[in-house]
């Protein structure tokens, strides 16, 4: 199992399963070579699901010693052009992602980066976005979801 092409903005979903034996290895390998990228929506979504102050300070502390996908004004147009995409070329309801993802995906966008998750909806934002969400890391299945790039 390999992860090639990065770098990787996480989602939240990735995050959640860095430390599973499937997967532990290969996530220190990739954030040892700087191949893992935060996003602030992600860091969000992460303190919200915290338990206590401790676990809040432990998200930070670890999420600040990554790069960041900053969510700027052509991050959020590009979400909402995707969206609409989405709409247009899809059945109805397939815009309807989390708004999170849209974000996330569109921040990777920008920059040339792949999104690494397991939400079936970043893969669909993912791939409208100029199809840099079209490809697939290799070991995608070890966490029995999605990894695009």
């Amino acid at each position: 199992m390999t992860w090639t092409g990065g770098p990787w903005v996480v989602d939240t979903s990735a995050w959640a399963r860095a430390s599973e034996p499937a997967v532990a290895e290969l996530w220190k390998e990739a954030a040892r070579a700087g191949e893992l990228i935060g996003c602030p929506i992600v860091t969000l979504e992460l303190l919200y699901d915290a338990r206590d102050r401790h676990e809040i300070e432990e998200v930070a502390r670890a999420l600040v010693a990554h790069p960041q996908a900053p969510i700027t004004r052509t991050v959020t147009d590009t979400g909402i052009w995707a969206m609409r995409q989405l709409a247009d070329q899809g059945p109805a309801g397939w815009h309807r992602v989390r708004l999170p993802d849209a974000l996330i995906a569109a921040a990777a966008s920008e920059r040339g980066f792949g999104v690494c998750h397991l939400a079936r909806n970043a893969v669909a934002v993912s791939r409208r976005l100029g199809g840099h969400g079209g490809r697939r890391a290799r070991g995608r299945r070890a966490l029995g979801g999605r990894w695009a790039r």
